[in-house]
């Protein structure tokens, strides 16, 4: 029987642990989550930041603290195009008090392109559109600017969903950095702030959206040594769906390298799963090495072989293994790893009928049977026997 998310949140609550690294597909949960575990530990809300007297013991990175940021698109002249900040206790902290605001463009920069900038505005005086003058305060806009290599700036242009999400965590990144050294001083009256004393728990789900390998890596690293410094009595939880982000914090988590303290047995390394009733289960990973992202997936295949529950996605797991394989292999192409004597039929039912869904709609419930057949056969006769594969074994779920 498995838990519900409810339940997995009070097991993390409950882990006596300094950071836990939890790997699991998209659409499973990981941001529900962390918002179960929110309620459990912020239930009067005190992390929102409208109550600037509330302590605060839950920080969080999710879909939600990108919610704070919103585009004015200027659709009446679509000239003026900006960010809007939803006015909060963070970014004023991080801006006006702590003056962040170099270090943020400097590490958006870095991430994306050094060409492209963003601007804080200062506080000045508009009218809105009843006519009346209304003050906008400072750091409460972001406009973007965008150099040209023959020295001409593009001005106001509205960025991408990637970028935007970057500039996001960059802030986010800002605050937790400034949060560790604060609560690393031990005397409280010592601290730059006492905003945080009360901190418990931060929880940090998927800030890799957007970035390519080198930096996903970078960032990676950067995160575990960020968390393996912190020398309060923080926790900090963190999710991702990107197999190599959860392998390079995995790896640095069990590194003592820079320690300041830390030992590997501060962490805690997990895959959650749902299960076809709806409930989960938290796996923990117990041994001394990341999982490979390609077993994993083959005994996701298994599994599904085993229940009959073969869906739309699984097609896409079979193709993620053979792109590994072949290139491990030097092939130039996976479609070359598959039976000779019907490689183009086999190939197009994964390539036209199962390879590309992006949307949940597109999922199907009824998978015809001739279907699953094919997918039966290239698990059992042709991926394990042929390449040797080890599935993934030993793995039991944490129950309460």
């Amino acid at each position: 029987m498995g838990l519900s998310l409810k339940e997995i949140a009070k097991t993390l609550k409950d882990a006596n642990k300094k950071v836990q690294l939890i790997y699991a597909f998209n659409g499973v949960g990981k941001t529900r989550l962390s918002q179960e575990f929110k309620e459990l530990v912020a239930p009067k809300d005190e992390s929102d930041g409208d109550q600037n007297e509330s302590p605060i013991k839950f920080l969080y990175y999710n879909a939600f603290t990108e919610d704070l940021f919103y585009w004015d698109n200027d659709l009446d002249k679509d000239s003026d195009r900006k960010l809007i900040i939803h006015p909060n206790i963070f970014t004023d902290w991080i801006f006006k008090e702590q003056g962040q605001e170099a270090n943020i463009i400097t590490n958006f920069q870095h991430y994306t392109n050094n060409k492209l900038t963003p601007s804080f505005n200062e506080e000045y005086a508009t009218k809105n559109a009843d006519n009346k003058e209304v003050v906008v305060k400072a750091y409460s806009e972001i406009k973007f600017s965008l150099e040209r290599g023959n020295a001409e700036k593009i001005d106001n242009i509205k960025i991408s969903k990637g970028e935007e999400s970057c500039l996001i965590w960059c802030v986010f990144y800002s605050l937790l950095n400034l949060v560790v050294d604060t609560l690393n001083e031990p005397e409280p009256a010592e601290r730059d702030t006492n905003k945080f004393d009360e901190l418990k728990y931060v929880f940090i789900d998927d800030p890799v959206s957007s970035l390519d390998e080198n930096h996903l890596i970078e960032l990676a690293v950067n995160i575990a040594d960020l968390v393996k410094s912190s020398q309060s009595e923080i926790k900090f939880i963190i999710t991702t769906h990107s197999p190599l982000f959860y392998n390079v914090l995995y790896n640095e988590f069990n590194n003592t390298e820079k320690h300041y303290g830390y030992k590997p047995k501060h962490s805690v390394k997990y895959r959650l799963e749902q299960q076809g009733d709806g409930t989960y289960n938290l796996l923990e990973q117990s041994d001394d090495s990341p999982f490979s992202y390609h077993l994993f997936l083959l005994a996701e295949l298994e599994k599904a072989i085993q229940s009959g529950d073969i869906r739309k996605y699984h097609f896409n797991f079979i193709r993620n293994i053979l792109e590994k394989t072949s290139t491990f292999l030097g092939y130039k192409h996976w479609k070359e790893l598959l039976p000779h004597e019907a490689r183009e039929s086999y190939y197009n039912r994964i390539v036209n009928l199962y390879g590309h869904s992006k949307h949940a709609g597109e999922e199907i419930l009824m998978i015809p049977e001739n279907d699953k057949k094919v997918l039966r056969y290239l698990v059992n006769e042709i991926i394990i026997p042929t390449y040797h594969f080890k599935t993934i074994t030993n793995n039991s779920p944490i129950e309460q």
